[in-house]
């Protein structure tokens, strides 16, 4: 396949030259991005093409350490309570100057205001902009925690909480805490057009936005008055091929200097050819099955159990992640703090399952749904093949499964609106707090952000999320970590499958390219020789 598609690139690809640049580094991406706003849209595509090359955050992740840094930020000071958190901004740093925009200010505390208002403030007047959807934001309660955000002087602004929380400056630190800025909000909303904020977007960030071809590319310039360090890389392109076998053709040829998500089966490929690097790292994320747990039966905990005792997880590491991932007891992966060496999930026990099923009512030619992600991911590469194998072990039980995909924006659209009945899914960690999968992925608040997917809404187990976040240290956090577990897997609102490495490819004349464990790929840093 990979050979029939180099010859296809050779002998056909159209405009293969449109956006071609001897210092420009082309990364093959797998999809359109939703918007150039990443506090819009949870998904990776779209975060890893505007966040760390448009924005900049207050705060920055050390990407060795995990520990929060200074970003937009030089320094902060926290109140004894934990209340009052006040910032000290940076001087002298610039907006990008486009085509579409030209900046008469630096950054200063007026963005920083404009752009926490924005999402946390529904009266603020950019607030339904766009949809009015913040879903990580609200996923987290990000703005239900805030009370105030004011300006101090023109580099200094004062953050109050409604109550402390530890995990408070690691969401200020994620892909999603971006700065906009205010002026060119200003100018938008008096020309009429301020939806245009999200799809021609301006940052501090190293590259500025140029143009977008849907299904073709994205491309950026380098933005020269960048207030940090950065390669002489003068453009940016990301190019949207989402055939995966595509993608890596690309990259053997040069017509890609890196590409997205390589999937289990082309990491030999990939390891055996000089010209390329793959690098690898344990992944902080989770693939899973969830249950729409409003949809009766799977209202029922006892029919989840039975549902997931029904699949042989050993066999779909086997058959879908190729010795690159280790199964899932719990959502929370290895590499963190939280995890709980000693949790247990369901096993494999299919006449346990069928027996359980028709003690609930759930008789044999049962029919549901099981939702497939069209696009790869870390955490599932292969969707579809998994729900084809889920499938036959669910027949086993008397169940009949039937398989449900869209393109990727129909896909989340729907699963928005709760019509599935399951779906194979997951999440890739945004900072290393573990209330980065606690809270998005199953709190009530998680439903409406579109987050969680099981749309599981437990009060006793958002009570011990929230109890969690009142203490700094940790092992009392791992505590009340521990009994959501149990909690998680007694109630079975969805089943961890796998947590994934990842792995990023490149040219070996690339580098500077990291593997970003806390979200999406940056390319400040990245040179081609």
């Amino acid at each position: 396949m990979v050979l029939v598609c180099i010859l296809s690139l050779m002998g056909c690809s159209p405009d293969k030259n449109e956006y071609k640049h001897p210092k420009g580094i082309i990364y093959c991406s797998e999809g359109n991005p939703a918007s150039f706003n990443p506090q819009l849209d949870t998904s990776g595509t779209t975060v890893d093409v505007s966040s760390h090359q448009i924005y900049d955050r207050l705060l920055d992740f050390d990407l060795v350490t995990g520990e929060t840094v200074s970003g937009l930020a030089s320094s902060w000071t926290t109140s004894e309570d934990g209340l009052i958190y006040t910032f000290q901004l940076r001087k002298n740093v610039e907006f990008q100057n486009t085509s579409y925009f030209t900046p008469t200010r630096s950054f200063d505390a007026d963005d920083v205001v404009f752009s926490f208002n924005r999402w946390r403030d529904k009266n603020h007047p950019y607030h339904y902009v766009s949809g009015g959807r913040y879903p990580y934001i609200n996923s987290v309660g990000l703005a239900d925690l805030i009370s105030d955000v004011k300006r101090i002087n023109r580099y200094r602004v004062e953050i109050t909480l409604v109550r402390a929380e530890s995990s408070f400056l690691s969401n200020l630190a994620t892909d999603f805490s971006i700065i906009l800025s205010a002026e060119y909000a200003d100018q938008l909303q008096a020309a009429g057009t301020p939806e245009l904020i999200d799809t021609q977007p301006i940052g501090t960030g190293p590259f500025k936005f140029k143009s977008f071809r849907q299904d073709r590319y994205v491309r950026f310039d380098a933005h020269p008055q960048y207030w940090r360090e950065r390669s002489s890389t003068g453009q940016l392109i990301f190019d949207i091929t989402p055939s995966s076998s595509l993608r890596l053709a690309k990259l053997m040829t040069g017509e890609c200097d890196s590409m997205a998500f390589p999937t289990h089966s082309q990491l030999d490929i990939i390891r055996k050819r000089k010209e390329l690097i793959l690098d690898e790292k344990p992944g902080l994320n989770v693939g899973f099955w969830a249950f729409n747990t409003t949809k009766p039966p799977f209202d029922n905990p006892e029919v989840r159990k039975a549902l997931a005792m029904a699949i042989d997880k050993n066999a779909l590491m086997e058959a879908i992640y190729f010795g690159s991932a280790i199964p899932a007891a719990s959502i929370i992966p290895p590499s963190s703090w939280a995890f709980q060496p000693d949790s247990k999930s369901s096993i494999y026990n299919p006449l346990g399952a069928a027996k359980l099923l028709r003690e609930n009512g759930i008789e044999e030619g049962f029919s549901m749904t099981i939702w497939a992600m069209p696009v790869e991911r870390a955490y599932n590469p292969n969707a579809m093949k998994m729900a084809e194998l889920m499938q036959r072990y669910l027949r086993d039980v008397g169940i009949q499964a039937n398989i449900v995909s869209y393109e990727w924006s129909t896909f989340r659209a729907r699963l928005n609106q709760g019509l599935h009945d399951s779906v194979l899914i997951g999440w890739s960690a945004d900072n290393g707090d573990p209330d980065n999968f606690f809270r998005p992925l199953l709190t009530c608040s998680a439903i409406e952000s579109g987050t969680n997917r099981a749309r599981w809404c437990s009060k006793e187990y958002d009570t011990l999320i929230d109890k969690a976040l009142t203490y700094t240290n940790q092992e009392d956090r791992a505590y009340f970590y521990s009994k959501a577990i149990e909690l998680i897997n007694e109630k079975m609102p969805l089943m961890p499958i796998a947590h994934a490495f990842r792995y990023q490819a490149y040219r070996d004349n690339v580098t500077g390219i990291e593997i970003n464990p806390y979200g999406g790929i940056q390319f400040r840093n990245v040179s081609k020789q």
